[in-house]
């Protein structure tokens, strides 16, 4: 159950970094820096999430 919880948690904050992916290309003047770490961070979370319900699998 902590596992279900923890996926719960990484998928709010993949969900919010898309978000906030979204809103910095709007701006005219973006960070490419900054997006390209946001998108890191964002794939980074993707794998744990997949790392986790490959756990959470019966064998």
């Amino acid at each position: 159950m902590a596992i279900e919880a923890h996926v719960n948690t990484l998928s709010q904050r993949h969900q919010e970094l898309e978000t906030e992916i979204s809103d910095e290309n709007k701006h005219p003047s973006h960070d490419d820096l900054h997006l390209v770490e946001l998108k890191r961070q964002k794939l980074r979370i993707k794998d744990q999430i997949e790392e986790l319900r490959l756990q959470m699998k019966p064998n």
